[in-house]
């Protein structure tokens, strides 16, 4: 009946926290919670296979650097203005990653990292479309990703 219970109970405690405690509030928060964790087995979430572990700490490393870089570089071109030849810019890349937890993840990063935004992943191609708000060189991100990231994620997932 509950596939995953301390989700179902964390839901039905947020709800109460929230909302107040009342029995009306129980409930809900319960019938919601419930049916949020049937859906959530519906989904079926595959468990992530991690080949390499140990090259995490590698990996949310260079994810924090680039994090403050680029933090410092979208503050830098919002006080300072654009410098010429500094455009915002979409931008197709190539991507030979396939396991569906490695994508979700550099999905994550790419989003997380201010100046940049996963936009779309088309699975036949296996194409990704960023958005880049400081596109200088296409070729400097494209080279930037799949050998930092891409590379990393690859030998940790698959």
């Amino acid at each position: 009946m509950l596939p995953y219970p301390l989700l179902t109970l964390s839901l039905v405690l947020m709800w109460l926290l929230l909302n107040g405690f009342s029995f009306g509030h129980l409930l809900l928060g319960s019938f919601v919670a419930i049916f949020a964790s049937w859906g959530m087995a519906a989904l079926r979430p595959e468990k992530p296979r991690l080949r390499k572990w140990y090259l995490l700490p590698k990996l949310f490393w260079l994810v924090f650097v680039d994090v403050i870089r680029s933090n410092l570089a979208v503050a830098l071109v919002i006080l300072r203005g654009r410098p010429r030849g500094h455009t915002a810019g979409f931008l197709t890349m190539p991507l030979e990653l396939q396991d569906r937890t490695a994508l979700a993840i550099l999905a994550v990063i790419l989003t997380s990292v201010p100046g940049s935004a996963w936009l779309e992943y088309d699975a036949s191609e296996r194409h990704v479309l960023l958005h880049v708000l400081d596109l200088i060189d296409e070729e400097t991100w494209v080279d930037m990703v799949k050998n930092r990231y891409e590379k990393l994620l690859m030998e940790i997932f698959e």
